[in-house]
């Protein structure tokens, strides 16, 4: 349906994007939903430090929004209007002129373990798992110790190219990803999400603008891609992440999720060690109204139990 507001202005939108196939296939889910609003998108491709990189891990590289800047640098000059991101890799703290305006409908959140060997077996002893991911490899040393977790950077496909070159015996991605670009039959197993807890908004795709985004545009956009459920989950999990100081360089864990009839939200989150020896957990449940106080109150909890220990480690590791 074609708002009023639409109608009058036929306005075209510049959505800002990443190169990757799996940041294009954002952009165009994005573009499908405002050409069906009557909005006339145009893509727009843009470089990030995260795509140029690729020979440290994320935890190296030292900066905060290693996938996001130069998108948002593009949006304070008005080169695009709004950027598209993979939520899990929005920085925790987004910077005054600018703001997360939706979050589209969550996709799966599960880990899963991809591999061209169908009978892969994760108790091997010689098992190594490719990821780029701070908190995916702490969880491995926890939760499956024998195995090897080495640096896998790029895009999906190479990624997939190194895993065929037999660098890894398999990869651990997001669900999300693997399922978007149609890898589904190289998935061997589908970790449980009770176990291996996604990062912060994994799954969802994020919608950033500047603030000073007109306004009547600003209101349509949010009607047309943000989903209610997944937002009120989200600013629960981010609202914790905040107040963690953290993003995807530093091993913290958290999944919202609402109950059946909307009236509670429960969100499960933590932190864990880079050895995998320690893993703080903890489990709230609120009024939906509740999500971003119960994300801070839960941040608190951990970091009062020996979170901010944790941090306090990490950081001076990598100092």
């Amino acid at each position: 349906m074609v708002s009023e507001f639409v109608s009058k202005l036929k306005t075209s939108i510049r959505i800002g994007t990443r190169g990757s196939k799996l940041a294009l296939w954002q952009a165009h889910h994005v573009a499908d939903f405002l050409t069906a609003a009557g909005l006339s998108p145009e893509i727009v491709i843009i470089t990030t430090k995260g795509d140029v990189v690729l020979d440290r891990s994320l935890d190296k590289i030292g900066a905060k929004g290693v996938f996001t800047e130069e998108l948002e640098e593009s949006l304070r000059t008005g080169h695009i209007d709004i950027a598209v991101h993979s939520a899990k890799d929005v920085q925790s703290t987004i910077p005054a002129d600018l703001e997360l305006l939706a979050f589209m409908e969550r996709e799966r959140v599960n880990d899963v373990v991809v591999s061209f060997d169908a009978n892969l077996d994760l108790q091997r002893p010689d098992l190594v798992l490719g990821t780029s991911s701070t908190r995916r490899k702490a969880m491995l040393k926890r939760f499956l110790p024998h195995a090897t977790a080495a640096e896998a950077r790029g895009n999906l496909q190479t990624r997939l190219r190194k895993l065929e070159e037999g660098q890894y015996h398999a990869l651990v991605l997001a669900y999300a990803g693997v399922h978007r670009m149609e890898y589904d039959g190289l998935i061997r197993h589908i970790l449980p999400e009770t176990q291996f807890i996604p990062a912060t908004g994994q799954g969802s795709v994020a919608i950033e603008c500047a603030r000073n985004l007109e306004p009547a545009l600003k209101a349509e956009l949010h009607r047309i891609l943000d989903h209610a459920v997944t937002h009120v989950c989200l600013a629960a999990e981010r609202a914790f992440l905040r107040t963690m100081e953290g993003g995807c360089s530093i091993p913290s864990f958290a999944l919202a999720t609402l109950s059946p009839d909307g009236a509670t939200l429960q969100l499960h989150a933590g932190l864990i060690s880079l050895d995998g020896q320690q893993f703080i957990e903890e489990t709230r449940t609120a009024p939906p109204a509740e999500a971003e106080a119960t994300g801070v109150q839960l941040a608190e909890s951990i970091l009062a139990r020996g979170g901010q220990q944790i941090l306090d480690d990490i950081r001076r590791e990598r100092a």
